[in-house]
């Protein structure tokens, strides 16, 4: 039986994550820390905490002597690491809480794996820290540049990638210099379940039901490669049964889209979606689509922010030659199960943005 600490485990891919891992590994000891800033929600973990293998604990990273003190208190032998500021806009505007959380949060997770398994007399066994990072690092590609690999240098351009970058760098360092048994995986942009509504595709579903504008940076030519979480959360499951201690393994989805085109291929679900379900039109009924309109009347073009990449693309050939990974859902079908899920839970996302369900965390629920 594993014990893992899931750190930013209410959060989007965290969220997926223990989901995951609570449904294909029921024995396992699942501890979630998140200090459900605006992006955690403890709503995206409905269901698991009445769960007798799961505890949740409502504290941040940055808060050293918790980290230690849960690491040894519930003996864990893994930590899966999620939790970061991630929203590149937020980082332009506000790179501290970047620095704190990503660089100085991750060095005091790291300080305490090293406490609890190489400076104890009653380390585990075995242990792994597992460190998900992101494909920002590597900075920018041209339209023709093959995609990143674990071998491309680092060249981060945003407070956020470059906060990323360094959280890297301190894991692998971790493992070189004191021999802690270490992962990192960088990914693709992922999208699914769970996502805040500041993200470019739950943003764009949430804006077109309620008839709100589709700002689209610049000319809507960015590229991004995209990953259904749920594949990402697989391919983790992957490195940390099959993965090489030490190693980076670049998760990628194969699926290279510009930004308005799947701008615009939202836009066309939502009308099909409302001319398929008439019950939308009274839910939604300021959505263009509910009044026989285009939802594609709501783009339009903004200034772009500042160093803007233009096109991130993964090689993930170490995964799937090493650990068998492949994705399996194709952009088109997770997006549409993605918007599917998103009309299905109005009440989760609509909680998430007004502050209503956080709020009600902070008067309700006690650290732990």
């Amino acid at each position: 039986m594993a014990r893992l600490l899931v750190t930013g485990g209410a959060g989007f891919i965290g969220a997926n994550f223990v989901h995951y891992w609570v449904e294909q590994y029921p024995d396992d000891r699942v501890v979630v820390l998140d200090s459900l800033t605006y992006a955690g929600n403890l709503a995206s973990l409905e269901g698991l905490t009445d769960c007798e293998q799961f505890r949740f604990v409502k504290e941040s990273i940055v808060e050293k002597d918790v980290v230690a003190t849960l690491l040894r208190e519930e003996q864990i032998d893994t930590v899966v690491h999620f939790a970061a500021e991630s929203h590149v806009d937020r980082s332009i505007s506000g790179p501290a809480d970047f620095i704190d959380t990503n660089i100085v949060g991750t060095h005091n997770l790291l300080q305490a794996a090293r406490s609890a398994w190489l400076d104890s007399d009653d380390a585990p066994a075995s242990h792994r820290f597992h460190h998900v990072s992101t494909d920002e690092v590597y900075g920018s590609l041209g339209p023709t540049d093959p995609g990143f690999s674990e071998s491309t240098p680092y060249a981060p351009n945003s407070p956020y990638s470059a906060s990323k970058a360094a959280s890297d760098h301190l894991v692998r360092a971790y493992h070189h210099t004191y021999g802690l048994q270490v992962t990192t995986s960088n990914c693709s942009n992922n999208y699914g379940p769970y996502q805040f509504p500041e993200k470019l595709i739950p943003l764009m579903i949430v804006n077109a039901l309620e008839g709100k504008l589709l700002p689209v940076y610049g000319d809507g030519s960015n590229i991004r490669d995209w990953l259904y979480v749920e594949d990402h959360v697989r391919a983790i499951d992957l490195v940390l049964k099959k993965g090489r201690v030490g190693e980076t393994y670049n998760i990628g989805g194969n699926e290279e889209w510009a930004n308005i085109d799947i701008v615009n291929r939202i836009c066309a679900a939502i009308d099909t979606a409302f001319v398929d379900d008439g019950e939308l039109a009274t839910r939604f009924p300021d959505a263009p689509a509910a009044k026989g309109g285009q939802t594609a009347s709501l783009i339009t073009s903004v200034k772009d922010r500042p160093g803007h990449d233009w096109r991130y693309a993964i090689d993930p050939s170490r995964a799937q030659n090493e650990l068998g990974f492949r994705p399996q859902h194709d952009f088109a079908g997770g997006l549409a199960s993605t918007i599917d899920w998103m009309l299905n839970n109005e009440a989760w996302w609509r909680a998430v943005m007004d502050g209503s369900y956080r709020d009600w965390v902070t008067k309700h629920y006690a650290s732990s």
